[in-house]
């Protein structure tokens, strides 16, 4: 937008100051422009300037695309044909009817730009300077039965644009899963305390157990160590993981150290690891005050 205004300050007073320079200069030009955006469109979501385009529509000329413009496709090819036999010194291609009727019905998504380049493939390529349809097809790229108009102003699937937001997703990822796993564990805890409180007395109430009498045995001193499980060193571990903070800046701290840690401090490598270019893992290292 500012580049817009910039230009139609030129248009109306003629006027313009060089990059660098204070100085104000005068300029007399005449201006044709071209565009492949529908303008009315532009201006009413905010994207050109209307007075902008009324100064510069002046004589509006609308050019049809080459697939509406019939038999101007034939015409064109032979003027490109002709070109390009002056260029490589050799004889014009011609086109058969029934190549003629191929190149008519072709859609020519590329446009002028598409049939000159075709036109030269073939000059150069072909040995044989009469082009049939079964030559002219086999230069031109398939075309899906199915054209449908794309969806102006519908979002695309969101891709990742830096590596900070494939990082993002990752941690996000991540914060699930424990997330998550802290639900599995606390359901497990609460099933096992629920099993170990309620003890079924399955005994009968009239049944009195007979004494057992035993002799008395020495007693050796036995050394009482709490023994604790690998699961629950884990569930512990997962608790104390959890109740930790999840800002994205310090998840990101720490990925970072330990790949620095893991590679022994080798920023090449640890950025390989990370899927990172060297130059981003700098900037972090020095954002993060890791080096």
């Amino acid at each position: 937008m500012p580049t817009q205004a910039r230009l139609l300050r030129v248009l109306e007073s003629g006027e313009f100051i060089k990059v660098g320079s204070s100085k104000v200069q005068k300029t007399d030009v005449r201006i044709v422009a071209a565009t492949n955006v529908n303008l009315s469109n532009a201006i009413a979501e905010g994207r050109f300037r209307e007075d902008l385009f009324y100064r510069l529509n002046t004589v509006p000329i609308q050019i049809p695309p080459l697939r509406e413009r019939g038999d101007d496709v034939v015409l064109l090819f032979r003027k490109f044909a002709s070109d390009f036999a002056e260029k490589y010194r050799m004889p014009a291609i011609q086109l058969t009817e029934d190549a003629r009727k191929v190149l008519v019905a072709y859609s020519w998504p590329g446009n002028v730009r598409q049939l000159k380049n075709i036109t030269e493939q073939i000059s150069i390529i072909e040995t044989n300077r009469e082009i049939n349809s079964t030559i002219l097809q086999s230069y031109l790229p398939q075309q899906s039965a199915q054209r449908l108009p794309a969806l102006f102003g519908v979002k695309q699937s969101k891709g990742f644009e830096s590596e900070r937001e494939i990082l993002y997703q990752v941690l996000f990822d991540m914060r699930q899963d424990v997330t998550e796993l802290k639900r599995l564990v606390h359901d497990i805890m609460s099933e096992r305390s629920v099993g170990a409180t309620s003890v079924p007395q399955s005994t009968p109430s009239y049944y009195t157990p007979a004494p057992v009498v035993t002799q008395p045995q020495p007693v050796s001193t036995i050394n009482i160590h709490p023994v604790v499980s690998k699961q629950d060193e884990d569930i512990e571990d997962t608790e104390e993981y959890v109740e930790e903070s999840l800002s994205l800046d310090d998840l990101e701290r720490e990925v970072i150290r330990k790949a620095l840690d893991k590679h022994h401090g080798k920023r090449k490598a640890a950025a390989q690891d990370l899927n990172i270019s060297e130059r981003t893992l700098y900037r972090k290292i020095k954002e993060y005050g890791l080096d």
